[in-house]
């Protein structure tokens, strides 16, 4: 399994949520962290616009409840959700 590393920044304060992140070189994407797990279980960013929407969690799979949760915010917040690919993750294998 490949790695990849990224550099972070915040972009005003670091209460705010809002960085900007760069995988390469000097170029950044902004990243809007607009739900965030008391424990950092999962966390729901997006883009600066609504161009882009992620479901990011430290598990391969997450619940139904949580699922549905991230639905009704992105419609909430003006995604498309019928637009949401949800890809099907396997656990990583044990050796």
């Amino acid at each position: 399994m490949a790695a990849v590393r990224g550099q972070g920044l915040f972009c005003w304060r670091a209460q705010c949520g809002h960085l900007k992140v760069s995988f390469f070189g000097p170029f950044y994407g902004s990243y809007v962290i607009f739900e965030l797990d008391d424990d950092y279980r999962y966390a729901m960013v997006s883009g600066p616009d609504r161009s882009y929407l992620w479901l990011l969690s430290r598990t391969p799979t997450v619940d139904a409840s949580l699922k549905q949760r991230f639905l009704q915010r992105a419609a909430e917040l003006g995604f498309d959700a019928d637009a949401l690919i949800f890809v099907e993750q396997s656990p990583l294998p044990t050796e």
